[in-house]
């Protein structure tokens, strides 16, 4: 098993254990429940997802290459955001690319080293630097979140 698919694996552990926290109303950081139909089955799939904020709007950011809800979420009119017990509909629009660049940056720029460092570890970025995240916009879905 390569290394990508050890920590996709640890990845997926910790999700489910997120969703089972956020059920019951623990809440930590800016993870929320992304519940959204399946583009083929039309089954409702939840993810855990970090919703943030970059100059006053909020943003759903890719992290990881080929990741299931990117799809679900380009064929859905509509999702569920859930934040503990509390639970919203929302629309996600993704960004053109040339918009995500300067969302890429200024994310990148303003959160701990970690949240860089995630997008090169993946293989959707050369680096952690913010230029470089911004400059691989083309390979990061991010989605502005809007109220129904």
């Amino acid at each position: 098993m390569s290394n990508r698919q050890r920590k996709r694996r640890l990845v997926n552990a910790v999700n489910f254990v997120i969703i089972g926290l956020q059920r019951i109303g623990i809440v930590f950081g800016p993870m929320q429940l992304l519940t959204v139909a399946g583009r083929r089955t039309g089954r409702l799939r939840t993810f855990a997802i970090a919703v943030v904020a970059v100059a006053g709007q909020r943003y759903i950011v890719q992290a990881f290459p080929k990741a299931a809800w990117v799809a679900n979420a380009r064929a859905a009119e509509q999702v569920t955001l859930t934040r503990g017990r509390r639970s919203m509909p929302a629309r996600l629009v993704e960004l053109p690319v040339e918009a995500r660049r300067p969302v890429l940056h200024r994310l990148v720029e303003e959160s701990p080293a970690s949240v860089g460092k995630r997008y090169a570890d993946n293989g959707l970025s050369p680096s952690a630097a913010p230029q470089d995240v911004a400059a691989s916009a083309e390979r990061i879905a991010v989605f502005r979140v809007e109220a129904v």
